[in-house]
């Protein structure tokens, strides 16, 4: 049986092209971001979970329900989209990863390819719509 905490979507972010902004950079230094992508991954591993990670360019920007870019600057913090939806910014982001995600636009883990990706996303899917 799978349940939804089975699989484990993130952005795949490059912290050295991040840490290039000088105002940003001890903060986001500071978060440890690489290690906790290497602990998520390892932890995953472990514990049997599917960790998939998905290009970051427009999680953002794109509306979750209807795919327009909506533009906005970083202190922007609502997502409000002419179809009508309007969402706090990282819920519209963190639906658009998970979607990603789940169509395998992704890799796992760290060094994969993505090649086995397809096949145990499909047996998740799969297994959410007849359970």
């Amino acid at each position: 049986m799978i349940h939804f905490s089975d699989v484990i979507v993130y952005e795949d972010l490059r912290i050295k092209n991040l840490v290039k902004n000088h105002c940003l950079a001890k903060s986001i230094n500071d978060v440890a971001w690489y290690q906790f992508r290497e602990w998520l991954e390892y932890f995953g591993s472990k514990y049997g979970k599917i960790t998939i990670a998905i290009p970051p360019q427009y999680t953002s920007q794109n509306c979750s329900s209807c795919g327009e870019i909506v533009k906005k600057s970083l202190s922007t913090r609502t997502h409000a989209c002419v179809c009508g939806c309007a969402l706090d910014r990282d819920e519209n982001a963190a639906r658009n990863i998970l979607k990603l995600g789940l169509s395998t636009a992704g890799h796992t883990g760290t060094y994969a390819l993505g090649e086995d990706a397809a096949t145990l996303i499909e047996a998740i899917q799969l297994e959410q719509v007849t359970s």
